[in-house]
C-alpha cells in the first residue's frame, strides 16, 4: 500500500506551491491513475513521494518511508520520463549495472529484456533508441528489482495505441499479482479505461478520489466527434434543430474543422448534415470529458502530450509484445476491462538481499567498463606517453623517471596522471549527467559505500594505468634505442611509490572534484590545480623550513606495533613517506582533504541505501 499524507512542495518566487496538502492512498492489487492537466502537479507529487523534491509531507510504502526502506529497488520501481543512462551504453550493460546496484543476479537483466520484447536488440546503444523502445527499457529497469510498488510518470505519452495497450497490460499483471501501481496521465479516457481508481488533481490540490466506474459516470459521457470543413454551419444547423425538437443537444467547437456533439448519436448528426448538404469527413462515437461542456477547450500546453486520435468505445485488441512475439487474445473479466494475455515478468521470492560491500563495488566496475570512454582514454594515454618517451629519449638528457613516465618538463603532469584524473572525474560526472541510481537529474546518492567503491576502483584504475604506461614506454625505448640505455636505478622503490602515489592521487582528486562541483571539467581542474596552483607556493614555503629526517621511522613503527616485516617493506614505507613529504605530495594531500570535507558537507542530503 502507498499512503501519501500532506504532500506540499516548496513554493518558488512568491508563487503558490505546485502541490499543496495532497493526501491519498494507492491500494495493493489495483492500478491507480493520478489525473491532471499539464501543470496540475502530477510529476511534482511523484518526486515528493520519492524525496527528490524539497517540501513537506510523507509517503509510506507498506508502512515505511522511503529513507527507512533497506532496499529501495526491491520496494519501489520508478519511471520518470526517459531512461537515464549514458547514450553509449548498451541495453544489456545498463540493466546489468542496475542489477549490481539492486543486489539481484545479473541474469535478471536477460529475463527483463525478454519480458519487454527487447531481446534481439540487447546490444543497441541507449542514445539510438526510439521512444517506444526507450519506454520498454524504462519499464524493464523499474521491474528489475521485483518491486512491490510502481511509480510511473506519463508512461504512455507519445506512444502509439498498440504500444500503450501493451504497457498497460504489464501494469495490470503487476497489480493482479498483488503489487501497487500508480501512474500519471492527462487523458481522462485513459484513466477510465486502464485504472481501477482515479485521483484527480486541480492546481496542485486533490479534486476527487473515485473508483474508475464512478469517475466515468460523473466525469465522462458519450459524444459524437465530427470533422467537416463547414464546422460553423453544421454547428448552427444542429443547434437550430435541437431547439426545434426540444432535445438537450450541446455542440462544442474544438477547432477549425472539429465538433463535439453531446446528447446525440452518429445517425442523427449524419442525417442533419445530409439534409443540409454539409460535407462530412469523419463521424465517430467516443467518450468525452464533461468539463468541455462548461468552457471552451484551452489550447494544449507546450509540454503536454498530444491527444490520441479519436477511437471507438471498445478497447483495441492487445498488441504484440515484440515483433517476434505472437499476438495475444483478448479476455473479458467480470469488471468489463479488457485484459489481454501477455508474458508476465518472472517473479522471484520476495526475500530481501543481504547488504554486501561488494554491491557498490560491482556497480562501479560495471559502470566503468560499460562505456567506450574508458578504453579510449587508456589507449590515448598510452599512445601519447609512448610518443613523448621516444621523443624525450632522443636527446639523452632526460632523467630516467621522467623518461619512463613520458613527462616533459613543460607539462604540469604526465599523461598517465591526467588520464587517471579524467577517468576519476568521469566517475561522478556521469552520475550527475546520466543518473542511474536515482530518478532525479542531478541527484546522486552519497552513501559511504558508493564513495568507497569509487575510490577503490579509481585507485585500481590508476595503478593499472601507471604500470601500463611504464611498461609501454620501457618497451618502446628498448625497441627504438636498445636496452643498454635503461639501467635499473638503486632507489626504484622510492620512485615506484612516487609514481603510484601521483597517479592515484590525481585519480582521487578528479573523482572528488567532480563529486563536489558535479562536472567532469571541475574534476580535471582540481587535478591541474595541484601542480599549477598549490605546489609552487608550498615549494617556496618548505624551502625555508629546516627538514628533519625520518630514516628511523619504519623501525620505530615496527617496535610500536610489535609486527615483523621485511626490509623491502621498510623501503616501500620510506618511499611513501618521501612522496608525502615532497611539495607536490603535500599539495595533493591537502587538496584531497579539502575536497573530501567539501564532498561530505555538500552531500548530507543523500538518503539512498546500499
Amino acid at each position: 500500500m502507498l499512503q501519501a499524507i500532506g504532500l506540499t512542495s516548496t513554493p518558488r518566487r512568491d508563487r503558490p506551491p505546485a502541490v499543496e496538502d495532497l493526501t491519498f492512498e494507492a491500494l495493493p492489487g489495483t492500478v491507480t491513475a493520478l489525473l491532471g492537466t499539464a501543470g496540475a502537479g502530477k510529476t511534482t507529487a511523484l518526486r515528493l513521494m520519492l524525496q527528490l523534491e524539497p517540501g513537506r509531507g510523507i509517503t509510506y510504502f507498506r508502512g515505511r518511508p522511503l529513507h527507512r526502506v533497506a532496499h529501495p529497488a526491491r520496494e519501489v520501481g520508478v519511471l520518470l520520463g526517459d531512461v537515464p543512462g549514458h547514450p553509449s551504453r548498451t541495453l544489456i550493460s545498463q540493466l546489468r549495472m542496475l542489477c549490481a546496484a539492486a543486489g539481484v543476479p545479473g541474469t535478471r537483466a536477460e529475463d527483463m529484456l525478454r519480458v519487454v520484447g527487447l531481446t534481439g536488440v540487447h546490444d543497441q546503444r541507449l542514445g539510438t533508441l526510439p521512444l517506444g523502445m526507450d519506454r520498454r527499457l524504462g519499464l524493464a529497469s523499474a521491474l528489475l528489482g521485483d518491486p512491490h510498488t510502481l511509480l510511473l510518470d506519463e508512461p504512455a505519452a507519445g506512444l502509439s495505441v498498440r504500444e500503450s495497450a501493451w504497457l498497460y497490460e504489464i501494469l495490470r499483471t503487476h497489480a493482479d499479482e498483488g503489487g501497487t501501481v500508480l501512474y500519471t496521465t492527462a487523458d481522462p479516457k485513459d484513466a477510465a479505461r486502464n485504472a481501477d481508481r482515479v485521483v484527480t488533481l486541480d492546481g496542485g490540490r486533490l479534486s476527487a478520489d473515485q473508483d474508475a466506474a464512478d469517475f466515468a459516470r460523473t466525469r465522462l459521457r458519450p459524444r459524437v466527434a465530427v470533422r467537416t470543413p463547414h464546422a460553423a454551419r453544421l454547428a448552427a444547423v444542429l443547434a437550430q434543430e435541437s431547439r426545434a425538437a426540444r432535445r438537450p443537444v450541446e455542440v462544442v467547437t474544438e477547432g477549425g474543422s472539429r465538433l463535439s456533439v453531446y446528447g446525440s448519436d452518429c445517425a442523427s448528426v449524419g442525417e442533419s448534415a445530409f439534409r443540409n448538404g454539409v460535407l462530412i469527413h469523419q463521424l465517430a462515437e467516443e467518450t468525452g470529458d464533461t468539463r468541455l461542456s462548461a468552457r471552451p477547450p484551452a489550447p494544449p500546453a507546450p509540454d503536454a502530450p498530444a491527444s490520441p486520435a479519436p477511437a471507438a468505445l471498445s478497447v483495441p485488441v492487445s498488441p504484440q509484445a515484440s515483433a517476434a512475439d505472437s499476438s495475444a487474445a483478448d479476455s473479458s473479466p467480470a469488471d468489463g476491462k479488457a485484459r489481454p494475455a501477455h508474458p508476465a515478468p518472472p517473479r522471484r521470492p520476495r526475500r530481501s538481499p543481504r547488504r554486501s560491500p561488494l554491491r557498490p563495488l560491482r556497480y562501479e566496475i560495471r559502470r566503468l567498463l560499460g562505456v567506450p570512454s574508458t578504453p579510449l582514454v587508456v589507449a590515448g594515454v598510452l599512445l601519447v606517453s609512448v610518443t613523448l618517451a621516444v621523443l624525450l629519449g632522443r636527446s639523452g638528457r632526460t632523467p630516467l623517471p621522467a623518461l619512463l613516465a613520458g613527462w616533459p618538463g613543460i607539462s604540469p603532469l604526465p599523461p598517465a596522471a591526467l588520464g587517471a584524473g579524467l577517468l576519476g572525474a568521469f566517475s561522478f560526472a556521469e552520475e550527475y549527467r546520466y543518473p542511474a541510481l536515482t530518478t532525479g537529474r542531478g541527484t546522486v546518492p552519497r552513501r559511504l559505500g558508493l564513495l568507497l567503491a569509487k575510490l577503490a576502483v579509481s585507485a585500481g584504475v590508476g595503478v593499472v594505468l601507471a604500470v601500463l604506461v611504464v611498461v609501454a614506454d620501457l618497451e618502446a625505448l628498448r625497441f627504438v634505442y636498445g636496452g643498454e640505455l635503461i639501467p635499473v636505478p638503486s632507489n626504484w622503490p622510492t620512485l615506484c611509490a612516487n609514481w603510484l602515489g601521483l597517479v592515484v592521487g590525481c585519480a582521487w582528486a578528479g573523482l572528488l572534484g567532480a563529486g563536489v562541483f558535479r562536472a567532469a571539467a571541475a574534476g580535471v581542474a582540481a587535478v591541474l590545480a595541484v601542480p599549477v596552483v598549490f605546489a609552487p607556493p608550498l615549494q617556496r614555503l618548505l624551502a625555508g623550513v629546516p627538514r628533519r629526517t625520518v630514516s628511523g621511522l619504519p623501525g620505530r613503527l615496527r617496535e610500536f606495533a610489535s609486527v615483523e616485516w621485511s626490509s623491502a617493506a621498510d623501503r616501500w614505507v620510506m618511499g611513501a613517506l618521501r612522496v608525502v613529504g615532497q611539495p607536490v605530495g603535500v599539495a595533493l594531500a591537502l587538496t584531497l582533504t579539502v575536497l573530501l570535507c567539501a564532498y561530505v558537507l555538500t552531500g548530507r542530503h543523500g538518503r539512498a541505501r546500499w
